[in-house]
C-alpha cells in the first residue's frame, strides 16, 4: 500500500465546473485507479498523469463528474 494526498472535486450539472465541492484526504491504496474503482459509483472516463499528479475523472454522462487528483 502507498500513501497519497487526494483532492476530490465533485461537479454537478447545476453548479458547473466553476463551483465544485472539494475534499482533501490522505489515503492508502495499491494505486490511484484501484482506489477510484473501489470508492466511486460512476465509471472512469479518463486517466491522466502530469507533473507527478494522477487525475482520474469519473462521470455518469448526465453532467455529474468527479475528479480525483492523487499526489505522493
Amino acid at each position: 500500500m502507498r500513501e497519497f494526498d487526494l483532492i476530490i472535486e465533485q461537479i454537478n450539472a447545476c453548479g458547473g465546473p466553476h463551483h465544485p465541492r472539494r475534499q482533501v484526504l490522505e489515503v492508502e491504496a495499491e494505486s490511484p485507479e484501484a482506489y477510484v474503482r473501489a470508492h466511486s459509483q460512476m465509471p472512469i472516463t479518463s486517466i491522466e498523469v502530469q507533473d507527478g499528479v494522477t487525475t482520474i475523472t469519473t462521470g455518469n454522462g448526465n453532467g455529474y463528474v468527479t475528479r480525483y487528483l492523487f499526489s505522493l
